[in-house]
């Protein structure tokens, strides 16, 4: 053997990069994929929605072709051309691509948009003509799709800016090409000098307690600057949830805990030098558990000797949470007075918000020692209060802001990542940022509470009903954050929604070991309004009754009393009604013919099915919001509001709204929101309060704002102010105008303010409508279910923006659609969620989601701003039930659980009825 051994030199050699026409030099990290690397480089355009090519949201082109940049090493870009959507256009300009999608507003929270758009601006036109095909890598969770495919087929939505025309007009948000181009900042796009990065260790057990941690070999590990745990955290108890009345909630929470209850709570905080050091020394804590029996099942956790989730007097009776129960009149008398009697029990399943901008925060002091939190949050007023109550804070010592959230749902209606960051930027003295995994959303963050609803109906032979009863069982997993709220509105709008003089309801929030449930877009009503709407469809049956025709024979009129099963005293009322119009739309489109044919053959089987579904417009409990306003020296103005931009259309309705009062283009208004240094306080946008609150107040400031210019108008020309009329760009007073900017420049000089402040108050609340049509056509023998028509008609007052309107609708129609269809958290034996994927998981594509037909009742609401109501919550909950319908329709079985997936359908096609 020879004793000769070749000597090998490593150099590191840092490789030649070309990225958007700018070369430089650089060496990636071992094993770097090259979105992480674009992201250092300062390209923020360039998203992380899942690390594993699932989303599309990193795309960038690599020579001319796309790719998802989270799936390529970096190294393997060296010496090739890179073009992010920085770089899609020349500067300064905009390719055609975002163009279509500016005019057609193909976006709504915007984060999947710059990937969306490098896969688009690649199609050629074989391509184009099969976008199910050609988009399958790009997921969008916000539009549905339908304005996506506007803007690859050329078709505009947006309208011109014309002062006092702003009401009405589909008017492109005032951040779309920043959205367009990449330069839009989110939560994480954002580089902050000495930045440490915090990591997670989770629970691998549903129920343990924490006996010991060793924490030497993660201290001494490479880059770890400290570590947390129980030990060394707060020891005050808080709820997750963020409401203005924090007794909504239970205070069941710990920032670290010697308790875990679910498979993925936290159970030590690393924090490091880098994420993969925060990551290793995760790995090197040595934990020692003692297990506690643990019970997944909310019926045998409400057992006696189940085991107890939560001492210290918080669950009244073992596991259960709350509990609450009402009837008005008598529904034994009910049930005796029906000639037919209808009962079956109906459930739903766990899902994930998928918003593709994970839950993040990033927290550092200033000179002075104030905390700042840079966070995607849908209450940051909220959080700033939640913050201060476990580290024992002044108001004024924490600053909460958002710049653009990539998504809600409800989702963000929770505080999940803030107070870690807060406490470790406390103890270290540094800026530390935390951003969940996509896999960390599924096993750790809330998701849709799993009810079991069962329903009873009485009702004469004519289809009138004599009895409602509900009994309904939520599943809010390991806390209770939003248990109580979400079950309360369970027995809101859909009980509310039927007339019928006895109604009944027991319901259960109860404590399990999984991952904790909390708010999401349709809070608690939606899994109710399943089981009601698929319940009327089987009475119909049974009476041998048309579905529209006994839904008109019991739904609400205006004029009833508006109740549900207590008999106290409601803040509800009509300030509009719309409901007998939005079944009129959606009867006559299904009865239109227009749509798909079933397909050839028969195997394919046909139906056709329908819901209704109401919503309070607010929660019960407190909600408030406030708006500032001044008049800038160039005659423009700047508001301030507190809600938060997710998708949701706010800065852009807010803006119209204030420029329909002041009479001005919505271009002439600046804004600003969600910051707790900058804006008024806001309880938090949930609950579709952007508008009949937020909204209110922003009317409510903008007509303070006209009345304080016409005021000093009057004095400042001598004239009444009755002589004087405010429009776009001046004062007319006696018939002679005064430009805003002089007028300001006049004001000054003696001292006048132009300003205005006003707060809103969500009472009395109004009632919005919604229902929704399909026609399906069913495989007998694969179960494969296509939907040949789709129909939606909501009564949301007034349309501030009908192309913002339209968008949140189509977005509810594909959420709506894929809850009922494909999604479905799975867990195992041990409680620990087995598809923690987006690829595993399956939320709609755009194959997946038809092109919806949406229409509008045409009503004015006296109570919502400006004539609007609440619009992007309510539509999500008649689409499952129509859905459903449709398919036993078709196919003669009832489904009464969802996600109605093709292997549950396969196994009961076969059975009947």
């Amino acid at each position: 053997m020879s004793s000769f051994a070749p000597v090998v030199e490593f150099a590191v050699r840092r490789s030649q990069f070309n990225v958007n026409g700018r070369t430089f030099a650089a060496e990636p990290q071992a094993g770097q994929c090259l979105r992480t690397f674009l992201r250092e480089q300062g390209y923020f355009g360039v998203k992380k929605g899942c690390d594993a090519g699932d989303c599309g949201a990193c795309t960038v082109w690599l020579d001319g072709a796309p790719v998802h940049s989270c799936l390529v090493p970096a190294f393997r870009a060296a010496g090739r051309v890179v073009t992010t959507i920085e770089g899609l256009a020349p500067a300064g300009g905009l390719h055609p691509v975002q163009c279509a999608f500016l005019d057609a507003q193909a976006f709504q929270c915007g984060f999947c948009t710059a990937g969306m758009i490098m896969t688009a601006a690649s199609l050629d036109a074989e391509q184009r003509n099969d976008l199910p095909h050609a988009l399958k890598g790009n997921l969008c969770r916000c539009t549905g799709y339908g304005s996506i495919e506007e803007a690859l087929r050329g078709v505009a939505s947006a309208e011109p800016d014309v002062a006092g025309r702003a009401c009405g007009a589909s008017l492109n948000n005032p951040f779309g090409e920043a959205i367009v181009t990449g330069r839009a900042r989110y939560t994480m796009d954002v580089a902050i000098e000495g930045v440490l990065h915090l990591k997670v260790l989770r629970s691998p057990h549903a129920h343990a307690r924490i006996l010991r941690i060793g924490r030497e070999r993660t201290e001494a590990s490479p880059g770890v600057v400290a570590v947390f745990t129980w030990e060394n955290g707060p020891r005050q108890l808080y709820s997750t949830a963020t409401h203005e009345d924090h007794l909504a909630d239970p205070d069941d929470s710990y920032v670290l805990d010697d308790v875990v209850r679910f498979v993925g709570q936290r159970v030590a905080a690393v924090v490091a030098e880098s994420e993969a050091a925060a990551e290793a020394g995760c790995r090197l804590l040595d934990i020692e558990y003692e297990l506690l029996p643990a019970v997944f099942d909310p019926v045998a956790a409400m057992a006696p000797g189940a085991p107890v989730l939560h001492e210290k007097g918080i669950a009244a009776y073992g596991n259960v949470y709350v509990d609450i129960h009402g009837e008005v009149g008598s529904v034994a008398d009910g049930f005796a007075a029906a000639d037919v009697v209808h009962e079956r029990t109906y459930s739903t399943t766990r899902v994930q918000h998928a918003h593709l901008e994970t839950h993040g925060s990033i927290a550092w002091t200033d000179a002075d020692g104030r905390i700042h939190v840079r966070t995607s949050s849908q209450a940051p007023f909220i959080v700033q209060q939640k913050l201060c109550h476990i580290f024992a804070l002044r108001t004024r010592d924490v600053h909460v802001f958002t710049e653009r959230v990539g998504g809600g749902f409800g989702g963000k209606q929770e505080m999940i990542c803030e107070d870690l960051c807060v406490l470790a930027t406390l103890k270290i003295g540094r800026p530390v940022k935390w951003e969940f995994t996509r896999e960390e959303q599924f096993i750790a963050a809330t998701t849709r509470h799993p009810m079991t609803t069962g329903v009873k109906l009485g009702a004469r032979r004519d289809g009138v009903l004599t009895a409602i009863e509900f009994n309904v069982v939520s599943n809010t997993g390991a806390y209770g954050g939003h248990a109580g709220e979400t079950l309360a509105a369970s027995l809101g709008g859909p009980l509310i929604a039927y007339r019928c003089a006895n109604k009944k309801a027991d319901a259960y929030a109860v404590y399990t070991n999984v991952v904790p449930a909390g708010g999401f877009r349709g809070y608690g009503s939606s899994q109710t309004t399943f089981a009601l709407e698929c319940a009327i469809d089987e009475l119909a049956d049974q009476l041998g009754l048309d579905r529209f025709e006994i839904r008109r024979r019991n739904m609400i009129r205006p004029g009833d009393w508006i109740e549900s099963v207590w008999s106290e005293t409601s803040d509800l009322d009509f300030g509009s009604y719309g409901l007998d119009q939005c079944m009129d739309l959606v009867e006559r489109a299904l009865a239109s013919g227009r749509g798909k044919t079933r397909p050839a053959g028969d195997d394919w089987l046909e139906g056709t099915g329908i819901a209704l579904a109401m919503l309070e417009c607010g929660p019960p409990t407190e909600h408030r919001s406030g708006a500032e306003m001044q008049m800038l020296p160039d005659g423009g103005y700047r508001l301030a509001v507190g809600s938060t931009e997710m998708g949701n259309g706010s800065v852009t309705s807010h803006r119209q709204i204030a420029a329909e009062v002041l009479g001005c283009r919505a271009g002439r208004i600046s804004i600003i929101n969600a910051d707790t240094d900058l804006t008024p306080y806001d309880t938090g946008t949930f609950a579709s309060t952007g508008t009949v609150v937020a909204g209110q107040a922003v009317a409510l400031t903008a007509a303070a704002m006209r009345d304080n210019i016409l005021d000093y108008a009057s004095r400042h020309t001598g004239l009444p102010v009755g002589d004087c009329r405010l429009e776009a760009e001046a004062v007319v007073c006696g018939g002679r105008p005064i430009a805003l900017a002089a007028l300001h420049a006049a004001g000054v000089k003696v001292g006048h303010r132009f300003e205005a402040k006003r707060k809103a108050y969500l009472s009395p609340r109004t009632v919005a409508f919604n229902a929704h049509g399909f026609r399906v056509a069913v495989h007998r023998v694969t179960a494969e279910v296509r939907i040949l028509q789709s129909a939606h008609a909501a009564d949301i007052g007034r349309l501030i923006n009908p192309m913002q309107c339209r968008g949140q609708i189509e977005g509810a129609i594909a959420m709506g659609i894929g809850w009922a269809l494909t999604e479905n958290m799975m867990l195992d034996a041990a409680g620990s969620v087995v598809n923690p994927s987006l690829r595993n998981y399956r939320i709609p594509a755009f194959a997946d989601v038809p092109r919806a037909e949406v229409y509008f009742a045409e009503t004015y609401d006296h109570i919502g701003p400006l004539g609007a109501k609440s619009q992007g919550e309510c539509a999500i909950n008649p689409v499952a039930p129509a859905l459903a319908n449709a398919i036993a329709d078709a196919t003669g079985v009832r489904f009464a659980h969802l996600p109605l997936t093709r292997d549950r359908m396969f196994a009961a096609l076969g059975k009947g009825r």
